[in-house]
């Protein structure tokens, strides 16, 4: 007993000092970014540090790799024993050395060759994967939760995680715990859909538990009392629109309590009349729902708000930490959702503990702290039928992720000030149905046009949540911006919607350096350390949502489809590479052949059926962002033949546009002579504008 006493302390005192050897040496031990937001609390903060306030100045480019294929890069690379993992469009898959960038291996789990119908949703973005125990976890855009060898990138498992005949698509990143790997889905614009959030066995794929976020058809029964509890919420027959409740994005173990935080999302379709025609809150829309990570049993849940109706999903960040309050230690969460109030929530009860505004809010007043519901404005819920709302359905602050630093005791996040018009004027809440896999919403969004005439403005803030108040806020270039990463170098980094990925001072924002990227930013940057050296990662891809549906926002952004090269950059002390970039490119010129004969008489019905099918990557009016093609300036969307052999037999499907082969001639036309007015009218626009 004695010598294995002994034993324990030599092995001890050994490690110990080969730690303190090779910090005296410049060789620190390696770190990696094992999960998706580096850790299980999700803090984005990283305690490397060679890189501080006084390097900074110093960074360079180590290397970077091109990623030719790719469109929108929203992940988060993560790094194990020297080897980065991550996505790009299409939940293509990437290993590649950490130190070089040499590819590994790659692999393509060819979404649009399966992905059938379920291809016409949204962006078919990625942010990320995850990894257990020499595996590698993506979720496709089609539904798949898939296994790979970390080494070779062979496929080791599939399931199909949508239910049969469901609309839904994966864009977040799974997430893996005590040998189980997680995965939510998003879709409630595409029809009927109903959230839940699965997990599954790590080794075998083998389903553990699931957890419906909404109550499904109650003569069929309830799965769980939680659902049962929910279904009091809900009114009239909200199964036959689904209910929503999507859980795409935030998912969160918490080890010291053993429990997993799901942010949920809006309801489908978003207009609560339509869903619930008598009112109610509508559980679990915009929560955060704790359940056990063993079970999947439901613990408590805190609800952002209720009866939800304006697409304020709870799906951005769940970040763990531990704080003083009133001269207590809680154990917390951090939450900033869509709705625009920054919440600290007690993780063991789900109590709130305080929520304030963090930016212009229209839809509320405050947040009343003893119920912990929300004081709605007079106009919150359109009593004449329609208004303008801040924020809009983009939120104040989206999916791109914030960061928590526990040296400042700031939280760092990029915040969008953007108003959305919402009109019901013409909608029958009783007998609206949705088309499935076309874009609906309850509402009439064709007024989204007005949105070029509006102040637009985003910004990198630090936020204290100890105190509820701004410590400091950068004005930015644009509103759609990348994640944030905090580290213990006193330092916050951020890429932003003009090409610029910078370093700022974390107590004072200061900007402390700044490199021209070439091309507007969305994901978040991560760092590791390799033999003793520090490296700052980024994925640079322009796109989401923002740049697919409000072009009108961003076009002169000067990131054009097809236009700039996608990337992963890696920074370092005193690198020397060379990055060669394309510059910005003017917004394209539409194309009017004068001899066509517009038929106005289809161009309404254009309008809608446009907004129902192509605006999600094409934009509003016909302005395209950055993501997807401008139609207006397309030679393909300028002669019918073409346009046809796209639209409707898939000509460009290998290339990410989905087909419509169920369109009727009298729906091409509509589309094709819609698009064609507004490359006409915005041409006129162009040639009376006074010139600068």
């Amino acid at each position: 007993m004695g010598f294995q006493v002994y034993k324990r302390i030599g092995i001890a005192a050994w490690i110990l000092c080969t730690i303190v050897t090779r910090q005296a040496l410049g060789t620190a031990p390696d770190l990696g970014w094992a999960q998706h937001g580096l850790d299980h609390s999700e803090t984005r903060f990283s305690e490397i540090d060679q890189v501080d306030t006084k390097t900074v100045r110093r960074l360079g480019l180590a290397w970077y790799k091109d990623l030719p294929r790719a469109k929108s890069l929203e992940a988060t690379p993560l790094l194990i024993d020297g080897v980065m993992y991550f996505t790009t469009n299409d939940s293509v898959v990437f290993a590649v050395d950490g130190r070089t960038g040499s590819t590994l291996w790659s692999y393509d789990p060819e979404v649009w060759k399966v992905a059938g119908k379920r291809y016409r949703q949204v962006f078919h973005v990625n942010r990320g994967v995850a990894h257990w125990d020499g595996k590698i976890y993506v979720g496709t855009f089609d539904g798949r939760l898939i296994a790979l060898n970390a080494k070779t990138g062979k496929q080791v498992w599939s399931v199909q995680t949508l239910e049969q005949g469901r609309v839904g698509y994966i864009t977040g990143a799974p997430r893996t715990f005590n040998g189980k790997v997680i995965i939510g889905q998003g879709g409630t614009e595409a029809g009927y859909a109903r959230g839940y959030v699965t997990a599954y066995d790590a080794q075998s794929g083998d389903q553990v538990w699931r957890f419906y976020v909404v109550p499904g058809n109650p003569d069929d029964g309830f799965e769980n009392p939680a659902m049962e509890m929910a279904a009091k919420t809900w009114t009239g027959e909200w199964w036959n629109h689904g209910g929503g409740g999507s859980p795409w994005n935030a998912l969160t173990f918490d080890p010291e309590l053993n429990r997993v935080y799901i942010g949920t999302g809006n309801g489908s379709p978003w207009n609560h009349k339509v869903r619930s025609p008598g009112g109610g809150d509508n559980l679990f829309l915009c929560s955060i729902v704790a359940v056990d990570a063993d079970t999947g049993e439901y613990q408590w849940h805190y609800q952002t708000n209720p009866g939800e109706t304006w697409d304020y999903t709870s799906t951005q960040d769940i970040v763990l930490a531990d704080m003083d309050l009133d001269g207590k230690r809680r154990q917390v969460i951090l939450h900033a959702p869509k709705n625009g109030f920054f919440y600290v929530i007690d993780r063991v009860t789900g109590k709130l503990l305080s929520a304030e505004k963090l930016g212009t809010v229209t839809w509320a007043e405050r947040i009343d702290l003893a119920s912990g519901r929300p004081v709605e404005t007079a106009g919150a819920r359109f009593p004449e039928g329609d208004g303008l709302i801040y924020p809009s359905g983009a939120g104040l602050h989206n999916w791109h992720s914030m960061s928590f630093n526990p040296n400042t005791g700031l939280a760092y996040l990029p915040k969008l000030e953007m108003p959305m018009y919402f009109s019901e004027k013409t909608v029958d809440h009783q007998n609206w149905r949705a088309r499935k896999y076309f874009f609906n919403t309850g509402f009439d969004l064709l007024e989204m046009e007005g949105l070029g005439d509006l102040a637009l403005e985003g910004s990198l803030l630090a936020w204290n949540p100890q105190t509820q108040s701004r410590a400091w806020e950068v004005p930015l270039p644009g509103i759609w911006n990348g994640g944030t990463l905090s580290t213990a170098g006193n330092l916050v980094f951020q890429g932003n919607a003009g090409g610029e990925f910078a370093a700022y001072h974390a107590e004072t924002g200061e900007k402390l350096w700044s490199t021209d990227v070439g091309l507007g930013v969305v994901a978040a940057p991560m760092t590791y350390r390799l033999d003793g050296t520090q490296y700052i990662a980024l994925l640079v891809g322009w796109g989401g949502s923002i740049p697919s549906m409000f072009g009108l926002g961003v076009n002169e952004y000067g990131w054009q489809y097809g236009k700039q090269v996608r990337r992963l950059l890696v920074y370092v002390l005193d690198g020397n590479a060379e990055l060669e970039l394309a510059g910005k490119s003017p917004v394209p010129t539409p194309l009017d052949p004068p001899e066509f004969v517009i038929d106005q008489s289809v161009v309404k019905q254009g309008s809608e059926l446009f907004n129902s099918t192509c605006q999600a990557c094409h934009g509003y009016s016909v302005v395209a962002g950055g993501m997807a093609p401008d139609l207006r300036a397309s030679y393909i969307a300028a002669n019918m033949d073409s346009f046809d052999k796209v639209v409707r037999e898939g000509a460009l499907e290998a290339r990410g546009m989905p087909k419509y082969a169920d369109l009727n001639d009298a729906e091409v036309k509509q589309l094709y002579h819609y698009i064609r007015h507004r490359a006409r009218i915005d041409l006129k626009k162009r040639s009376t504008a006074p010139q600068q």
